[in-house]
């Protein structure tokens, strides 16, 4: 006999709190991963959770709790939202820029070190503060990190003009600490209020499901909360409202709009049999159905939590200086105490202590720490003044090593809303007259299809006649008498009849963004694989991809086979960007290694997205590609010039030809050169 199979991991999501970057979230990730029992963690950043996957019979959550407060951080009770930090962000750096301008003009002054200790006191001691607590984490635990550069920077800037301050000397170095704290949290502060946005795309999905639904009871009807819905409840739904809950129809007909699963502006119409879905919206009609999916089985549900998922399985990107920065902070203090040790056999404590403090001035990461910085605000005010909304500096970073454009159709593609693209009329009638009956006709209907015939009549210059009897059947089209003839417009296709003869037809469709053929030609040139992902038909999406220029087509895609897709297209390590505009393109978004939302999209793909075009011109795709690309050589170039100088300075100064005063100078010359050469190419 087999043994039995062994059962599924349990798992919980921790809120965390106090994780100040990407760095934070690893040393959390690590520790938890350490832990017996424990088979996966994963720690997200953008969402302030932690994800833990275990054994219960080996390890409690409590014991995940303990680790995590065991680091310095915080598990609270309440959710911790993303962006919770950042108004702590905005008041410690408020308190630093306030205190830290008026240091430097007493520094330059020689003012009295009593007076600059004041000003500097608190900038150390509460806008600093979150920077040496993670230092002193990860010093705990082996680690070192950005922290731990900022922290030894700043600090020995302090506590060096703090001795000097005790002793009754005058050089000392509080504005060089001081600025670099009000550098860093102005990034922090930034990078903050991105992550703020990443779980409005989950906020926005779950606020379409509507709070109630209207049961049937043998004729009775009664509003209850959607929560109490059973399978095999029946539901009543009037026009202009969500479905509460996936279902089938049972009773009467309408057109409902689900554009939130396809992406197609068309609405679907329904008849007794055909499936509906929770959070589509009911355009005309009224009709009883059948609930087949309620809570997490539905298909809004699982949307939800495919976004979910994605966003914590996209680990953060690794930044150069992050990697370096561990190795740099254990040789920079080594570099800090073998000066000490060794000028301390040749002069008096005073100068070794001064030689030692110059290597961790000069050292000091304020260039380091505006390598990046510098250049992402010029690169995003640029993007931004293009109509490019950058999120982050991880997305720019990640868009220059795309290698895979997935593009959505409707919205991306094309333009997103019906349109009359051909005009076939029967022998006897022109177009001209053809257009004017069978608008004249849908002059009353609320149908996408009948408002596309409406306006482009009106486009035209057509004069409309007034319809007398008007009629609309679900899923059939419509039918009234224009001029005393019988006029009928059927649907889907748009076949024109008159006095029961055939008119002609009136071809209905979206059309392509006239700028897409151009769009796709350069991502091309970029050197880019150019995909279509689209639920609509097959014979359409082929049709709009060889109008478009794009090789590669997959068809009648829903939101979870759009995640499949978008898998398979990364095995191997290849980066894809996905770009859409529809609230189905949500889960696709964030799966992908880069979202880029259309601006003139549905706000929760904005959300999810993590470039955002305004305006919805899919040229912005090859601007936003370019744009990566040359800020990542700004940001290349910086952190090389960053590091020279630190490289040069150290050994300079370890050999006591560089006093406190010049390493300060140096350090400022260096963070000079990284802003000049970011703005540098704000130029070009």
């Amino acid at each position: 006999m087999s043994g039995a199979p062994a059962a599924a991991p349990d798992r919980v999501d921790l809120p965390v709190s106090g994780m100040t970057c990407a760095a934070c979230a690893r040393l959390i990730e690590r520790t938890l991963a350490k832990t017996p029992g424990v088979t996966r963690a994963a720690v997200n950043f953008a969402s302030n959770t932690a994800t833990v996957e275990y054994d219960a019979r080996q390890v409690r959550v409590a014991d995940f709790v303990g680790a995590i407060e065991g680091l310095g951080y915080g598990v609270p009770e309440r959710e911790v939202r993303p962006g919770a930090g950042e108004p702590d962000y905005r008041r410690r750096f408020q308190v630093a820029v306030c205190l830290a301008v008026p240091l430097m003009i007493l520094g330059m002054n020689m003012a009295s070190p009593w007076l600059q200790l004041a000003l500097a006191l608190p900038v150390v001691a509460y806008s600093g503060a979150p920077f040496y607590i993670a230092a002193w984490s990860a010093l705990r635990h082996r680690a070192a990190n950005m922290n731990s550069l900022i922290a030894l920077g700043t600090g020995a800037a302090f506590l060096y003009s703090l001795y000097e301050t005790l002793r009754g000397g005058m050089q000392v170095y509080y504005e060089a600490a001081a600025v670099i704290i009000a550098l860093i949290l102005l990034g922090r502060m930034l990078e903050a209020r991105a992550r703020g946005k990443a779980s409005d795309a989950i906020r926005k999905l779950m606020d379409l499901q509507p709070p109630t639904a209207r049961l049937w009871n043998g004729g009775v009807e009664s509003e209850v909360p959607v929560e109490q819905v059973q399978p095999g409840d029946t539901l009543v739904l009037r026009p202009g409202e969500r479905i509460a809950v996936d279902g089938v129809v049972v009773e009467g007909e309408s057109a409902v709009d689900e554009s939130l699963l396809t992406g197609e502006s068309m609405p679907v119409d329904k008849r007794p049999g055909a499936a509906v879905f929770a959070g589509t919206f009911n355009r005309s009609g009224s009709f009883r159905y059948r609930a087949t999916k309620v809570g997490r089985g539905t298909v809004l549900q699982r949307m939800v939590e495919l976004v979910k998922q994605a966003q914590g399985s996209r680990a953060p990107v690794a930044r150069l200086a992050d990697v370096v920065s561990g190795y740099f902070t254990v040789g920079v203090l080594i570099a800090a105490v073998v000066t000490f040790a060794v000028w301390l056999f040749f002069a008096p404590f005073a100068t070794a202590m001064v030689n030692a403090v110059a290597v961790l001035i000069v050292a000091c990461p304020c260039a380091l720490g505006l390598a990046t910085p510098t250049a992402i605000m010029v690169g995003t005010g640029r993007g931004a003044a293009r109509g490019i909304l950058i999120k982050s500096g991880e997305a720019l970073e990640m868009a220059r090593n795309v290698r895979c454009i997935v593009l959505d159709k409707t919205g991306t593609v094309t333009e997103g809303k019906p349109r009359v693209t051909r005009i076939a009329p029967a022998a006897g009638y022109t177009e001209g007259e053809l257009l004017r009956l069978a608008a004249s006709a849908e002059r009353s209907s609320e149908h996408p299809i009948g408002r596309a015939v409406v306006e482009a009549a009106v486009a035209r210059g057509i004069e409309l006649e007034e319809a007398v009897g008007f009629t609309s059947e679900a899923g059939h089209g419509v039918r009234a008498r224009v001029g005393g003839r019988e006029v009928v417009v059927a649907r889907p296709g748009v076949t024109v009849t008159v006095d029961g003869a055939s008119a002609g037809a009136i071809e209905v469709a979206d059309a392509i963004k006239p700028e897409a053929a151009e769009a796709v030609r350069r991502l091309r040139a970029l050197g880019l694989e150019v995909w279509m992902l689209t639920g609509d038909r097959r014979n359409v999406a082929e049709a709009i991809a060889r109008e478009a220029g794009i090789e590669h087509v997959v068809a009648e895609a829903l939101p979870d086979r759009k995640v499949d897709e978008i898998r398979k297209l990364q095995t191997g390590g290849r980066r894809v960007a996905m770009v859409g505009d529809g609230i189905n393109d949500a889960p696709a978004l964030a799966q992908a290694d880069l979202g880029i939302a259309m601006g003139s999209g549905a706000g929760v793909a904005m959300e999810a997205g993590d470039i955002t075009l305004l305006g919805g011109n899919l040229t912005g795709v090859a601007d936003a590609i370019q744009l990566s690309r040359r800020t990542m050589r700004v940001i290349r170039q910086n952190l090389f010039w960053a590091f020279a100088y630190n490289t040069i300075g150290i050994p300079v100064a370890a050999m006591g030809l560089l006093s406190p005063m010049l390493a300060s100078a140096a350090m400022a010359l260096s963070s000079v050169t990284v802003v000049t050469n970011s703005l540098r190419r704000e130029r070009k």
